[in-house]
């Protein structure tokens, strides 16, 4: 009876989940592809990505959760059938996320300005400073692009965003090729060949969505909201009043990573690249995962709507039950080939090496991130997120960060004491947003 509850909103899951996934593993393709083209190149190069995509993760992820606050708006809309309400509200994301992509950038200027305080190789930052620019300056696309992209899944039409995903990685990798060795008659740049590639398909990618959106028949109910809607202050805030809470739980999240990789950067160049290898690989666990919890968001979000609180929490579990059944098949995986992976990354053996060592800690945080992924985003499916972000500085900030200084310095554990300290902090982050949505589920 239990199993027959939840089994029913696997099929529903999957197929809202599945065209996400596929999208998240094109990402992930192009970053396997990035990773392994400079690594291959040279293993400064490969150094000097690991520090400054690090960094950049840190704000992308943060735009991503900031977006995230217009997918429950616009899946309650769309249960409805408001889709003049979906174009309005669609018209003040793109304002909210243009206006926070701006203050990204000054951030992020900011951190640039002072790279040669942060403590990293002198060797790496000629560099570190042009790829950092490129990526700055693809940092407003992605804003605008996510908006989009949350509208879409919002309506259930994940198919559109997954094939513009797909063509845009297919450019990526194809720039990163020609650009990074010099092919085709391109000069050849190594990582700032990558970072150009990387910009040109983030504007493809947005000039994409931006087309089909203005033009494409299916789309044309919420185009009439976007036109005729305003700009105005009550859109405005709830996007913020969802999106910030979820911005800065994904961001600390995300924080975490990046502020270990400056602690990683004090151990020194091989130890920056083995952890940029394993953090790539790493990426393929949280995407999926994340992918399969956007769909959680969507269903949760839609039953909430209908006033149907059982299925709520039927569709959060099993939503759950099938991550925890993606994070099996990653771990097998990835523990079968530990010893392999660093070598398709990088020629260094000492780089290879110490990515094998680093696969267990890997595998252990795997119950966590997808613990946490799953009921951050059901808390996000029923607009319960203002807690989201005390959960989160208490794992990632109070138990993930000291935790990975004192096993890296204290116990003098290197790299792997570091990498130790990730399942503590995610494990942590999950049963907090566990006990969280259920306890908010029993008073809707």
């Amino acid at each position: 009876m239990e199993f027959n509850r939840y089994s029913r909103h696997y099929g529903p899951l999957a197929s809202l989940g599945l065209p996400i996934i596929i999208g998240q593993l094109g990402i992930i393709l192009v970053s396997f592809a990035d990773t392994m083209m400079v690594g291959h190149y040279r293993t400064e190069d490969l150094a000097a990505a690991s520090f400054v995509n690090n960094i950049f993760n840190l704000v992308i992820i943060f735009s991503t959760g900031f977006s995230y606050g217009l997918t429950p708006i616009v899946g309650r809309l769309f249960g409805k059938s408001d889709f003049f309400g979906v174009g309005k509200v669609l018209k003040n994301s793109l304002a909210a996320n243009a206006l926070t992509g701006v203050l990204l950038v000054l951030l992020m200027t900011a951190v640039y300005l002072n790279v040669d305080r942060l403590g990293q190789p002198e060797e790496l930052l000629p560099l570190i400073r042009p790829y950092y620019i490129v990526l700055l300056v693809s940092l407003l696309p992605i804003l605008l692009f996510n908006a989009f992209k949350q509208f879409a899944d919002g309506i259930t039409d994940t198919l559109t965003p997954m094939w513009i995903l797909l063509a845009g990685n297919a450019v990526n990798i194809f720039g990163n090729w020609c650009l990074i060795f010099g092919k085709m008659g391109c000069p050849e740049m190594g990582l700032l060949g990558a970072g150009i590639s990387t910009l040109v398909s983030r504007i493809l990618t947005l000039a994409i969505f931006v087309c089909i959106f203005f033009f494409s028949k299916k789309y044309a109910a919420y185009r009439k909201g976007f036109s005729g809607g305003h700009l105005n202050r009550a859109d405005f805030m709830a996007l913020n009043r969802l999106g910030w809470p979820v911005g800065l739980q994904m961001g600390m999240e995300t924080g975490s990573f990046s502020l270990a990789t400056i602690m990683v950067g004090w151990l020194g160049t091989l130890a920056l690249a083995a952890h940029q290898v394993m953090l790539t690989v790493g990426q393929l666990g949280f995407m999926l995962y994340y992918g399969m919890a956007a769909a959680i968001a969507v269903r949760t979000s839609h039953f909430l709507g209908q006033g149907d609180i059982r299925n709520v929490r039927a569709s959060a579990n099993a939503g759950f039950q099938l991550i925890l059944m993606m994070a099996a098949i990653v771990s097998v995986g990835i523990f079968s080939f530990r010893d392999s992976i660093g070598k398709l990354f990088s020629e260094n053996t000492e780089v290879a090496a110490m990515v094998a060592q680093i696969v267990i800690p890997f595998i252990i945080y795997q119950f966590g991130d997808g613990m946490q992924c799953a009921y951050s985003n059901a808390l996000r499916g029923i607009s319960d997120v203002k807690p989201v972000v005390v959960i989160a500085f208490i794992a990632y900030f109070l138990v993930s960060l000291p935790s990975g200084y004192v096993f890296a310095f204290v116990c003098d554990l290197g790299l792997t004491g570091i990498w130790m300290s990730f399942p503590l902090g995610l494990t942590t982050a999950g049963v907090l947003y566990w006990l969280r949505f259920h306890r908010s589920v029993k008073r809707l």
